[in-house]
C-alpha cells in the first residue's frame, strides 16, 4: 500500500514533528509513504475569504501531486475536510463557468482517496490499537472540521483508549469550538481569545498534562492561551501519541517546532 503524505501548511511550517510521527507510525504499521513535493496550501485560506477563483489551481495541483498514490492521507481535520467538502464544489462551479483550472473527474478522484489519519487507520487499515505507550494523562479536544465536517466521532478516542499507559481524561464542553477558525481568529481576534480561554480553562479542570487533538492549528490557540496562563499541560497532535512506543520513547516533546512547549512530565 503506498500512501502520500498530505502534510499540511501549518504542519510544515510550524510542526514538522507531527508530520514525522505519522511517517514513523504508518511505516511502523507496514504501509509504504511518500512526500510529493509538488504539494501546496490547500486553498483554504483563499476560500474562507472569498477568492474562489483563486483557489481553482491548488485543486488540480493537489490532484496532480497525488495522482500515483493509493491514499491520500492528512493529520489534519481540517485540510481534510476542505478537500472532502468543498474541492467537488469549487471544481463543479469552475467547469461550469468555463475555466479549465480544475477537472471535476480528476479532483473527485483524488478527494475520494483523501483521509484524515485516525480516519485511516480505523476506516482502512482496521486498527485501533498500533503498538503505541504514552504513560501520562490526556485530555482529548475533537476539533470543528473533523467533529462536524468529516464526521470523526470516537475514532480518535477508540484509538487514544488503546494506547499502553494513557490515562485519558473527559474533556467538559469538549464539543465546543476553541475559537481559532482560521481567518475567524484574524477577523474577530476579543470573540476568539474568549472562547479560547473557556476552552483552556475546561483543560486545566480535567487535570491532563497533555491536551490532544487532530489539528495542530487547534491546538496552537489553545496552547498559546494555556502558554500564557503558565499552565503546566503540553498541547500534543494525536500522530505523536500514536507514533510513540517503548522502543522509540515516550516523552516525545516539540522542542524545534513551534509550540516549543517541552516534554510532558
Amino acid at each position: 500500500m503506498r500512501v502520500g503524505l498530505f502534510v499540511t501548511c501549518v504542519n510544515d511550517t510550524l510542526y514538522p514533528r507531527t508530520a514525522r510521527a505519522v511517517v514513523t507510525l504508518l511505516e511502523r504499521l507496514g504501509v509504504q509513504v511518500d512526500f510529493p513535493a509538488e504539494q501546496s496550501c490547500c486553498g483554504q485560506p483563499f476560500f474562507n475569504t472569498g477568492y474562489r477563483h483563486r483557489t481553482e489551481p491548488l485543486l488540480r495541483r493537489y490532484a496532480a501531486a497525488f495522482r500515483d498514490h493509493d491514499y491520500i492521507v492528512t493529520p489534519s481535520g481540517s485540510c481534510a475536510a476542505m478537500v472532502r467538502d468543498n474541492y467537488p464544489r469549487i471544481a463543479a462551479k469552475a467547469a461550469a463557468e468555463g475555466r479549465p483550472a480544475a477537472v471535476p473527474g480528476a479532483v473527485a478522484e483524488a478527494v475520494a482517496r483523501t483521509y484524515e489519519l485516525t480516519e485511516f487507520l480505523v476506516d482502512v487499515l482496521g486498527v485501533t490499537d498500533v503498538g503505541a505507550y504514552y504513560p501520562h494523562t490526556v485530555t482529548y479536544h475533537p476539533t470543528c472540521h473533523g467533529l462536524r465536517v468529516l464526521g470523526l466521532g470516537d475514532r480518535p478516542r477508540r484509538l487514544l483508549e488503546h494506547v499502553e499507559g494513557l490515562d485519558l481524561r473527559e474533556l467538559p464542553g469538549a464539543e465546543e469550538c476553541c475559537g481559532f477558525g482560521g481567518t475567524f481568529a484574524v477577523k474577530n481576534p476579543a470573540v476568539s481569545t474568549a472562547m479560547g480561554t473557556d476552552k483552556a480553562r475546561a483543560v486545566t479542570a480535567t487535570g491532563a498534562r497533555a491536551l490532544c487533538a487532530v489539528d495542530n492549528s487547534c491546538l496552537m490557540h489553545i496552547g498559546g492561551i494555556l502558554a500564557r496562563e503558565g499552565s503546566p499541560v503540553t498541547p500534543v497532535h494525536i500522530a505523536e501519541i500514536l507514533a510513540c512506543s517503548k522502543e522509540e520513547g515516550a516523552d516525545r516533546t516539540r522542542s524545534g517546532d513551534g509550540a516549543g512547549r517541552g516534554a510532558v512530565r
